[in-house]
Formats: C-alpha cells, structure tokens, sequence
C-alpha cells in the first residue's frame, strides 16, 4: 500500500508532536513493507530517505498564517499529479484540521483521506478574530471532506461528536519509554537528579508557561526552576513570561533544547515536571516526561487528567495551587518519585508506538478497502 503523510514539517522530528508521529508511524509502516511518503518542509534532509519513508521536500511561505496551509497545498497537488499517472498514493494521512480546504483535491482522485484532526487550534491566543474563525471553519470541512477523523484523545473524540455528530478512530499518541537517562549531560548542564523543577513548552498562553513561572515564585522552593521553550511569533507573550520571573535568581530559562539526550536527561531529572498544556488532546511532551518517570504537576483539564489517570499526577489550576505542590513535592521527595513511576508504569501499559502504528495500519486498509469496494460496484 502508499501511504502519503501530508501537513507537518515532516521528519526528522525536530519540532512537535505532529513530527514526532509522522516519524514513529511512518517508520513503523515502512518497516511492515508499506511504501511511505513523508512530505516535508524547512530543512533538508541530506537524504532522499529516512527510516524507510521517502521524502519530498517542498517549499513554504514563510508566514504564520499561510506556512502551513501553503506547504499542504504543494503537497497535495505533487501527490495527486503523482495519482494521476499511477504512481500516487492509495491512501492520505492528513494532520492538523487546517489544512481541511485541500482534501477535494484528493478526494477527486479517489484518494481515501483520514484527517488527524489535533487539538481545539481555535482556541488557541495566537488565531484570534480571523484566525479563529479559519479554524472553526477547518473543523466542519475536516468532517465534511475527510473519509475518516483521527482523534488522539477521548475529549477530541467527544468534541466532535457533541459539536458536529462525526465520530472519530481514537488513535492516541506513544511515550518513549526511558530507563537509562544521560546523567553525564545531566551534570554538563549544571544539574543534578531529583535537584530542579522543569517546565517543557512553546511560550503560548494556553501553555500557561507564565502560570508556572509565577507560581513558582511564590513558592518556597530551595530547587531552581528550569524553563526550556521559545515560540516564533510570541514576543510579547516572552516578555511578560520574563518580566514574570523578574530577578529572581531561582529562574534559568534555557530556551529551545535540541539535543534530544539533554532533554530526556532533564525530564527524568527533574523533581517535577510542570505542565501547562491546556488545549492541545493527548499532549507529547506529557507523554515525554511520563515516559522519563517524571513526577508530573499538570494544569487541570480534562485532556491531561484522561492522560495521567488518577494516580500518575497531581494538578493546578492557579498560582496558589502550583506553589504548594511543589513545596509538597520537595517537603516528600519520595512520593513525588512514586508519582513518577506510576506515570511510566501508565504510558508503558497505555501509549505504546507500536500499537498505534498498528491502529493507523488497520485504518489504512479499512479506507483502501472501502474505496476498491465502491470502484467494482461501479464497475459492475
């Protein structure tokens, strides 16, 4: 079978989640003998290949509101010229509901689509007005157009149930699961186990990276808080991050972390992991840090309550919250490492790559089936 991936940034995953599940998805297909084709943007990969998948590299228009939709626009018109004299895809996994206005063009080559659809985009600070209303817009033409919706979490999957009627393959997202971190990087860093608290995210409001900082400082923490992130298109939202965490000594803001072995040494580190995330369904920097045994303070929502479960986290919801769970954590530095070994224990039983490369298989077959079903009743 070819399977096409089309609207992320492609791989190898440098970025985010949707990179993250192109990569390990894609491989895996590739591996059980699917021709894949990963369509790509930014920077080159040297090779025309990685990990079995084929890459087609293609240009974007560097802007925030039309890189995407830009880039999935070449994509889909490369693939189906490609369909056109027989050598396109059988099926397309499409990620990020915003790119929902290319599908007709897929679906005209009898191309079966299934859109991962992602998080709530719409509520998101950086789409406001206009870029909201795309969003919402997305969503409907994403159910419209797409043969099957992807949902990578049980509160996704319900939204578009309660909002549109559509039901959706529950595919969530998998953890890497880390035994053995690099406490050498560990230490290069200037950090020791169990000795900082960690906050992994893009600087965006709905990431609450500002709520962390600040309840942090009120806190009577004696271990530095460790900040890793950035954001493209976010310097005011940086600045009031920054003007959060004043002078106070405690704060180190690290910026973007591309050594991968550094980060997982941090997220297994650090005596808590504090995540933010509020709009974004099954969050993998949560499955990150849970994968790395990380003791995990999420803010409360229902998307990283369905992910920690019960007994693999504690929550906030402001300030005040945040500030006594870390004091807690390093008042009992024992039950905080409980907590985090219940979160491997979780993400090891419940967020399996390979499972979910395996439900994305069978989702291919059923789409491709379905669409050879419906050519010989036309024959006919």
């Amino acid at each position: 079978m070819r399977i096409a991936m089309v609207g992320t940034r492609g791989v190898p995953a440098r970025y985010g989640g949707f990179e993250t599940a192109v990569e390990e998805i894609g491989r895996r297909l590739a591996a059980s003998g699917h021709q894949v084709t990963v369509y790509c943007r930014g920077e080159r990969h040297p090779e025309r290949e990685y990990l079995g998948m084929r890459l087609v590299h293609l240009p974007a228009v560097r802007a925030k509101v039309a890189e995407t939709l830009s880039h999935t626009a070449l994509s889909v018109l490369h693939a189906s010229t490609r369909r056109i004299v027989r050598r396109g895809p059988d099926v397309a996994l499409v990620f990020n509901a915003a790119n929902a206005p290319m599908l007709p063009m897929l679906r005209a080559l009898r191309v079966p689509v299934a859109t991962h659809v992602d998080g709530l985009e719409w509520k998101r600070t950086k789409w406001s007005g206009s870029g909201q209303r795309y969003y919402r817009t997305a969503e409907s033409l994403a159910v419209r157009w797409s043969d099957a919706l992807i949902a990578d979490a049980r509160g996704i999957e319900d939204y578009y149930r309660e909002r549109f009627g559509a039901s959706s393959v529950f595919i969530p997202y998998g953890a890497p699961i880390l035994t053995e971190p690099d406490n050498a990087k560990l230490a290069e860093a200037g950090y020791e186990p169990g000795g900082f608290h960690l906050v992994v995210a893009r600087f965006e409001p709905e990431n609450h990276v500002h709520l962390a900082v600040d309840g942090y400082r009120r806190s009577k923490a004696k271990h530095p808080l460790v900040v890793v992130g950035s954001a493209p298109y976010s310097d005011a939202y940086t600045a009031q991050v920054k003007e959060l965490a004043g002078d106070d000594p405690r704060i180190t803001f690290l910026g973007g972390v591309w050594d991968q072995d550094l980060l997982d040494a941090l997220y297994a580190g650090a005596l808590t992991y504090i995540h933010g995330h509020s709009v974004g369904g099954t969050n993998p920097s949560l499955l990150r840090a849970m994968g790395a045994g990380a003791s995990v303070v999420a803010f409360d929502v229902n998307f990283n309550r369905e992910v920690l479960g019960e007994e693999a986290g504690r929550f906030f919801t402001d300030p005040q919250d945040l500030a006594a769970e870390i004091e807690a954590a390093e008042n009992d530095p024992g039950a905080a490492a409980d907590r985090g070994a219940a979160a491997r224990k979780r993400a090891s039983e419940h967020y399996v790559w390979d499972d979910v490369a395996a439900a994305y298989e069978r989702l291919c077959e059923d789409l491709l089936a379905r669409r050879l079903t419906r050519k010989t009743i036309r024959g006919k």
